[in-house]
């Protein structure tokens, strides 16, 4: 007598099988990595990390390219989530504040020694914007805090905050 083969052998995997293609996909790798908005390339440090888990790296660069295509060339974090199947998804996070501060303060860079060389100046209106950029990725309660925050940031940096 055959044995019934049952449905388990219609479908291709049987069930409860990673990889069937309907169930959750397994978290292999979290990247964080930095890269020009609307000009990333595959060449380092994006290639190289992507690279050593498998990602493709061509069709990161693209959709990144796509999706911050309004940033033109300022530094923005990504982080990127890599699956088990080799697929990913990435969530763009707001520039560093030190990049928010070098363009208010229209600066090139910080000063190497902030507390006795100053760079630049902002005043409060343009920190205060700055937190509410940046208040979504930053660890505090309050625009206040956020604030505080970026000005530390803005006084490790030479620039001085003005009212």
């Amino acid at each position: 007598m055959a044995k019934d083969a049952g449905p388990a052998k219609l479908g291709g995997a049987k069930p409860g099988a990673k990889g069937g293609g309907k169930g959750p996909k397994e978290l292999t790798a979290t990247i964080k990595l930095q890269a020009p908005g609307g000009q990333a390339t595959p060449a380092p440090p994006i290639g190289p990390a992507l690279g050593q888990h498998g990602v493709n790296i061509g069709q990161f660069v693209q959709q990144f390219n796509a999706q911050t295509t309004a940033m033109n060339g300022m530094t923005v974090g990504v982080v990127i989530s890599v699956y088990s199947d080799r697929s990913f998804t990435f969530v763009v996070k707001s520039p560093p504040a030190a990049v928010l501060l070098k363009d208010a303060a229209k600066v090139a860079k910080g000063s190497g020694v902030p507390n006795k060389e100053k760079v630049g100046v902002v005043t409060r209106a343009q920190l205060r914007s700055i937190a509410q950029r940046k208040y979504a990725d930053l660890n505090s309660n309050s625009i206040e805090a956020a604030e505080r925050v970026v000005a530390g940031t803005a006084r490790s940096m030479g620039i001085d905050i003005v009212d």
